[in-house]
C-alpha cells in the first residue's frame, strides 16, 4: 500500500524551526508520504480559528488523508490527545475542539486517546510542551503506515466540540452574530445564505448592507453583504477591510431584513 497524505495546520508560525521539527520526525517515520503544509500563521491558542479553518478543506482531501492539527493551548495538561476517524479520512490532534468540523458533521466518528506507550519513540520520550512533536506526529505518521487506528490507544467518547452560535428565524427575517474576520477583514456570520435573497439587507454596526451576488456588484470602497464559498452570509468592503470600515469584530449581532423589511 503506498503511503497517504498527510496535512498540516498549526499556529506555531514559521521563523522558529517548530514546524520543521514536525516535519522532520514525519520524514524520519514514514518519508514517503506527501506532507502538505495548510497554514501556520494561526493566532496563537486560537482554538476556533483552527477549527474553522479545517472546516474548509478536511473533507476535499481523498480518502486516506491524515489530518494533523496542532492548535494545543492545553499542551502538558489533562486534555486528552486524539486520533480519529471520520468519512474515510483520519484526524490527529488535542482534544479542546480543533477537530470539531469532522467530529461534529454527522458521519460516523470513532476516536482513540493517544497511549504514548504504543506511539512516541521510547529513546527520546515526549517534552510535555511540544506533543506537536513527540505525540502528534509519531501517531499521524503510523496511520499514514497503514497503522489501525485501535492500535494507537484505547477509545474515547464524547470528545470536545467548539459549540458555534445558532442564528435565529424572526418574523423579519433572521438575526446572527459575527462568527470570523478573515485576513481580508470580511466578516463571516452565522447566518445561512440560504435564508436570505439577493436584494435583502443586513444590519450591522447601524449600517445597511444589501445582500449581492459577489465583491464586484459594488464600486471599490462599498460596503456590501454576499453569500461565502462556504454558504453562509458576509459582510464585506469591496476592497478594504469590513472589520475597519463597520468597527466591528467577532461577536458582533447582525440582522436579515427579508423582502418589504428590507425596504
Amino acid at each position: 500500500m503506498s503511503a497517504r497524505r498527510i496535512t498540516l495546520l498549526t499556529d506555531f508560525g514559521t521563523r522558529d524551526g517548530f514546524v520543521g521539527a514536525v516535519k522532520g520526525v514525519l520524514a524520519a517515520l514514514v518519508p514517503d508520504a506527501l506532507v502538505e503544509d495548510i497554514a501556520h500563521d494561526l493566532a496563537a491558542g486560537d482554538v476556533r480559528a483552527g477549527a474553522r479553518a479545517l472546516a474548509r478543506y478536511w473533507a476535499r482531501y481523498p480518502e486516506g488523508t491524515v489530518h494533523l492539527a496542532v492548535v494545543d493551548p492545553g499542551v502538558g495538561t489533562e486534555r486528552r490527545a486524539l486520533a480519529c476517524s471520520a468519512s474515510d479520512r483520519f484526524l490527529v490532534g488535542p482534544d479542546n475542539g480543533v477537530l470539531t468540523p469532522a467530529l461534529a458533521g454527522g458521519a460516523a466518528v470513532r476516536c482513540v486517546r493517544l497511549d504514548p506507550a504504543r506511539v512516541a519513540a521510547p529513546t527520546t520520550g515526549i517534552a510535555p510542551t511540544f506533543h506537536g512533536r513527540d505525540l502528534f506526529a509519531p501517531a499521524a505518521a503510523a496511520l499514514a503506515r497503514g497503522c489501525p487506528l485501535q492500535e494507537l490507544g484505547p477509545a474515547a467518547a464524547d470528545p470536545v466540540l467548539v459549540v458555534q452560535p445558532e442564528p435565529v428565524r424572526t418574523e423579519c427575517g433572521a438575526e446572527g452574530v459575527v462568527v470570523a474576520v478573515d485576513r481580508f477583514g470580511n466578516l463571516t456570520t452565522s447566518v445561512p445564505g440560504r435564508w436570505g435573497a439577493r436584494g435583502d439587507v443586513v444590519e450591522a454596526a447601524g449600517r445597511r448592507l444589501v445582500l449581492r451576488w459577489t465583491y464586484g456588484d459594488v464600486p471599490v470602497g462599498a460596503p456590501l453583504a454576499v453569500v461565502d464559498s462556504e454558504g453562509r452570509i458576509e459582510l464585506a468592503v469591496r476592497d478594504g477591510s469590513a472589520a475597519h470600515v463597520l468597527g466591528i469584530g467577532e461577536g458582533a449581532a447582525v440582522r436579515l431584513l427579508r423582502g418589504e423589511r428590507a425596504r
